[in-house]
């Protein structure tokens, strides 16, 4: 019998003593790979109901990135990425950031990365449900053969420290980790497997701590606290599908209704993904939703880093760095749960 696992709703954070003057000095940049970082942990999901030029774009601007996905022809991948090269050499301040864009394991992923990067893409990510596999060996090798020193290569999914080893061993310079935890994800439904999120970035960070490589947490944040709980037991920063998903710059026309506006999202191993991109309608492990139209995606990133700075100010923290450091956490009950969320209004 394995020890319990944990996932955010599980912990709350403990405040320290903080004699932060401001929120507003605090500093939340990141290293979202090995050789490239961001200013800010947020990392816009390689789904095709979230992030394509427009989102990617925002992000940008914002000090985030954005993963452009991969369920589109090499062409229209490599246009989507060129027009972000342009976008941020056009404008200085945002000369430091990386352009980030999805490739798969088998089939044209090689192809597929070398277009890439003849456009200028900084970091290709290897974008699959269970990374712990022969065919991530594979890729992995091809991929940092073939590409040139500068690009970083960021794999996964994976849930377990054993898996780190294996992914770090076989060259990836950034670890994906979270397994069935999205929110429209059935992976742990379907086959039983998966590791509650806090345990799974727990038990890789003993591994990519000191080889130096970056966690990327992905699937279950549902707030700016999910993410400062993921960054306090050793994230680096955070991939998110939901909180963007429904805004302006997600992929998608916008619905009218009687009910209202809404915006289609769904998951990336869906039926309605896998028939929209003429996939063999097999392994099935997500599901599709219309959601109500947020708006633009501005006003959610701001919430999101603000309330992460705010966390930080609570650890008394100027950075990533001394945040973990300083941060622990209680495991809470279900009452304690219910106390942490607003229970006035049921």
């Amino acid at each position: 019998m394995r020890k319990q696992a944990l996932t955010y709703d599980d912990i709350q954070l403990i405040p320290n003593y903080s004699d932060i003057p401001t929120r507003q000095n605090i500093s939340l940049a990141v290293n979202v790979s090995r050789n490239w970082s961001i200013d800010i942990p947020i990392v816009g999901s390689c789904m095709d109901t979230v992030t394509e030029y427009e989102m990617a774009a925002t992000l940008m601007e914002m000090g985030g990135v954005g993963c452009i996905h991969r369920f589109m022809s090499i062409d229209e991948q490599v246009e989507q990425v060129k027009k972000l090269v342009s976008f941020r050499d056009g404008d200085i301040v945002l000369s430091h950031l990386p352009i980030m864009a999805a490739v798969g394991v088998v089939g044209d992923y090689l192809d597929r990365a070398a277009a890439l990067e003849a456009v200028g893409c900084n970091i290709k990510l290897v974008d699959v449900a269970h990374g712990h596999h022969g065919n991530m060996e594979v890729a992995l090798a091809e991929l940092k053969a073939n590409l040139e020193d500068y690009t970083d290569v960021i794999a996964g999914n994976i849930a377990t420290a054993e898996a780190a080893e294996d992914l770090i061993a076989w060259g990836a310079d950034g670890l994906r980790v979270g397994i069935g935890g999205g929110s429209l994800c059935t992976t742990r439904v379907k086959t039983g497997f998966g590791v509650p999120n806090v345990t799974s970035i727990e038990d890789v960070f003993k591994v990519a701590d000191s080889a130096g490589i970056p966690i990327m947490a992905d699937g279950g944040i549902k707030s700016s606290g999910d993410i400062a709980k993921a960054l306090a037991v050793g994230a680096d920063c955070v991939m998110v599908g939901s909180l963007l998903a429904g805004t302006k710059e997600s992929p998608g026309a916008i619905l009218e209704t009687p009910a209202g506006l809404f915006k289609r999202y769904r998951g990336s191993a869906s039926l309605e993904t896998k028939i929209t991109h003429a996939q063999k309608q097999r392994n099935v492990e997500g599901e599709s939703t219309t959601i109500p139209f947020k708006g633009g995606a501005r006003f959610i990133i701001n919430g999101l880093t603000d309330g992460i700075k705010s966390a930080f100010s609570y650890a008394g923290a100027n950075d990533l760095l001394e945040y973990f450091n300083r941060a622990e956490y209680n495991v809470v009950t279900n009452a304690g749960l219910a106390e942490a969320k607003p229970h006035l209004i049921s």
